[in-house]
């Protein structure tokens, strides 16, 4: 485990996605069609992991946002990342370390038949 762990990070390093280990925590923020805007709802689940985090101080947090199923490449990667960008943020004014999270879009990849479970940001945690 903790082999594929490094493995994880030295890939994250050089600029390839992190897997995170199946058994972390996992937090789900939705959103509206073409939106990054974070309703009550989603406000609520980041404070809950900025809460996790901050008791884990030796885990990071991995924010992987995803795309509507509609639109183009270069749409649902701009999307994908603004939407991960925004949960980054207010889990940095919630008090994580900037240095305790990673971002990737996903853009068009991993779609759910129902376009509400696309349009979503991951929140996992995994151990350095």
């Amino acid at each position: 485990m903790r082999r594929r762990l490094m493995l994880g990070l030295m890939l994250a390093l050089a600029g390839c996605t992190i897997t995170p280990p199946a058994d972390a925590p996992k937090l789900v923020v939705f959103f509206q069609p073409w939106s990054a805007d974070l309703d009550d709802a989603g406000k609520a689940a980041i404070a809950n992991a900025g809460t996790w985090a901050r008791n884990n101080p030796t885990q990071m947090l991995l924010v992987t946002g995803y795309a509507d199923p509609e639109g183009s490449p270069e749409a649902n990667i701009a999307i994908s990342r603004a939407r991960a960008q925004v949960v980054v943020d207010a889990l940095v004014a919630g008090g994580v370390p900037p240095a305790r999270i990673k971002r990737q879009g996903k853009g068009e990849t991993k779609f759910i038949e129902d376009s509400l479970e696309s349009r979503r940001v991951e929140i996992t945690a995994f151990t350095p």
